[in-house]
């Protein structure tokens, strides 16, 4: 029996994924749960998944899907998640999709949704590039934009194939695309 609700924030870097997922938590009292986050977190705390973590950020590796996992699901058992979350940056690879998936089986406390923020890439550069980060130009942001859809559109197909995917137009003013997540999710 699902007692919260799980959402699942997808869309390509500057869409605005963080930014909604931080509106969308602070009104639903959910928290929102970035993958990122909880790694830099997980190392800092020096926990035992984050000493395994560290182990491959210092050799400049990726830390394997099992790893994630098992911080994700150290995560979803904290007293603050035991009505719902909000995910972002994971899934980010139909693998990782399918251990989401088994994971919250096994838990089987939550309905979830995936939700598609959906921004033009000349809307995406304009935003990263007003960003200003050293490492945004727009050369680096359409190879971001690239590999973004390539990992991520099987990610897509994998939702909507199973009726768990919306998408949200993710090109207009911050509180209109609140207002639309709101709608979605309720």
């Amino acid at each position: 029996m699902s007692t919260g609700k799980g959402l699942i924030f997808l869309g390509p870097p500057g869409s605005g994924k963080g930014t909604q997922a931080q509106e969308l938590s602070q009104e639903l009292h959910i928290p929102h749960i970035s993958t990122g986050e909880m790694l830099r977190e997980a190392i800092a705390k020096q926990t035992p998944l984050g000493q395994q973590a560290q182990a491959y950020v210092d050799k400049g590796e990726l830390v394997p899907d099992e790893l994630l996992l098992g911080l994700i699901e150290e995560r979803l058992n904290e007293e603050d998640a035991q009505k719902g979350w909000i995910l972002d940056g994971f899934p980010r690879n139909v693998a990782q999709a399918e251990f989401l998936d088994k994971l919250l089986h096994k838990l089987a406390k939550f309905s979830e949704q995936a939700i598609n923020l959906e921004v033009p890439d000349d809307v995406i550069i304009d935003r990263l590039l007003a960003r200003g980060r050293k490492d945004d130009n727009e050369q680096t942001i359409r190879r971001r934009l690239e590999v973004y859809r390539e990992k991520t559109q099987p990610v897509l197909d994998y939702y909507r194939q199973q009726d768990r995917l919306s998408s949200v137009d993710g090109n207009r003013q911050l509180p209109e695309v609140t207002q639309s997540l709101k709608t979605v999710v309720a």
